[in-house]
């Protein structure tokens, strides 16, 4: 019995192998197990387990019941209750169970657990319906594979940058478009500011490749730290190669970042290598990431360098560390005092977060009147940090301070 144009049905087989690498085994076998669900649901008993064979090269399909061989011991026979609440034992169906005596009757060896199966009719009426429900079912299975092929695709490329076409926006999301599979780029992943057109080009990192209920989600980045890095590998073969080697990164995305970097060969400057002849290679990381500014720095050993580093392109006069505070005191002149600090605190804020210090930033002129934290001003007296509630509260004393020492008016008792 036949339902199918053989000749379409190989093609399409054969087109799923090549092009989606779906092999001709596995959609076979999902339309044997659609087959046997249709023929169940149009022909078959309550509990019946249906098996179906079918022949892609003659089209022949054979259907069989199958029964399990069981046992007193594993079904509790009609009318037959219970024993107690630990009997486990399911009712015997005569639909799906065939007792073990029985079995042997038809196989002499049969065993418990044993499939025995019986030959079913074939139905010339076996028609439109039931060959819908089984393409269905067919599709079904296609996906699937499909999705087990994704999965096996991209997640070996986990961590790597990936090309697509902006396919599509939904809530803020960008559906972007790699071949073979539509990945998302969530707007909480996206870089501030960035505006994309319908079938543009676009970088990202690969995050990660989730599987769900509702299907395959490819989800990428361009906010991720690590999409940095990729970016410098790609431009960078000191990178590649091993040797300089990333050994910190923070980013606020889309307006700067600092990335520490270290070199496992003495002739070979990190941060030269990174910024590229006439700062070429960083400058081809910033247009990608839309204008990010990027600061490189050297990673040291010393935490003092390392802060001083990682305060660029502010220059660093001293510095002072507090280990039990895990605080440093930083003194720059007065006109690097701005830069050290950034707009709104930027600068010394991704200065400690790359560091791991608590940075305070203390001019030349007198007390330090930014850090990298929020709170009072901190200034220095005798190598120790002071810590103030409150600025305003230090200018009432100082105003206290200045009347004490003012001579008195004709008339008026000194304040003591």
């Amino acid at each position: 019995m036949s339902l199918f144009d053989l000749k379409s049905l190989n093609s399409a087989l054969e087109e799923l192998q090549q092009e989606r690498g779906i092999s001709r085994e596995s959609v076979t076998e999902a339309l044997s197990t659609a087959l046997a669900a249709a023929y169940r649901r149009e022909y078959g008993k309550r509990g019946q387990i249906i098996r179906a064979t079918f022949n892609p090269e003659t089209g022949d399909m054979e259907f069989r019941q199958a029964k399990i061989v069981v046992d007193t011991s594993l079904v509790r026979q009609e009318g037959e209750d219970a024993v107690n609440d630990d009997d486990h034992r399911s009712r015997f169906n005569p639909e799906q169970h065939i007792m073990l005596e029985d079995a042997r009757r038809i196989k002499k060896d049969a065993q418990l657990d044993e499939e025995i199966s019986f030959p079913l009719e074939s139905r010339e009426d076996f028609g439109r319906i039931a060959a819908q429900a089984a393409k269905q079912v067919i599709m079904q299975k296609v996906r699937e594979a499909e999705r087990a092929s994704i999965i096996s695709e991209y997640g070996e490329r986990e961590g790597e940058i990936v090309t697509g076409h902006v396919q599509r926006f939904e809530r803020g999301n960008l559906f972007v478009d790699l071949g073979r599979a539509t990945a998302i780029l969530p707007y909480d992943e996206q870089i501030p500011g960035e505006r994309y057109r319908q079938g543009e080009r676009v970088r990202a990192l690969l995050l990660r490749v989730d599987e769900g209920v509702r299907g395959t989600f490819i989800r990428l980045s361009r906010s991720h730290p690590r999409f940095l890095t990729k970016l410098f590998e790609t431009e960078v073969p000191e990178m590649a190669s091993g040797v300089v080697e990333v050994k910190g990164i923070v980013r606020e995305p889309g307006s700067r970042a600092k990335i520490a970097v270290k070199s496992s060969d003495e002739h070979v400057d990190p941060v030269g290598a990174l910024v590229g002849q006439r700062g070429v290679r960083v400058a081809v990381v910033t247009s990608e990431l839309g204008g990010e500014k990027i600061d490189v720095v050297e990673w040291s050993e010393n935490n003092g360098e390392y802060v001083k580093e990682a305060l660029k392109p502010a220059q660093v006069l001293g510095i002072e560390l507090f280990e039990d505070e895990n605080r440093a005191v930083v003194q720059v002149a007065e006109d690097q005092q701005s830069l050290a600090i950034g707009r709104g605190g930027q600068n010394v804020r991704l200065a400690a977060r790359l560091t791991g210090w608590k940075i305070d930033i203390r001019s030349t002129q007198g007390a330090q009147i930014a850090g990298s934290e929020e709170g009072g001003v901190a200034v220095k007296k005798e190598g120790v940090v002071e810590k103030l509630a409150d600025p305003a509260e230090k200018k009432e004393e100082m105003e206290d301070e200045m009347d004490a020492a003012a001579p008195a008016k004709e008339g008026e008792t000194p304040k003591e």
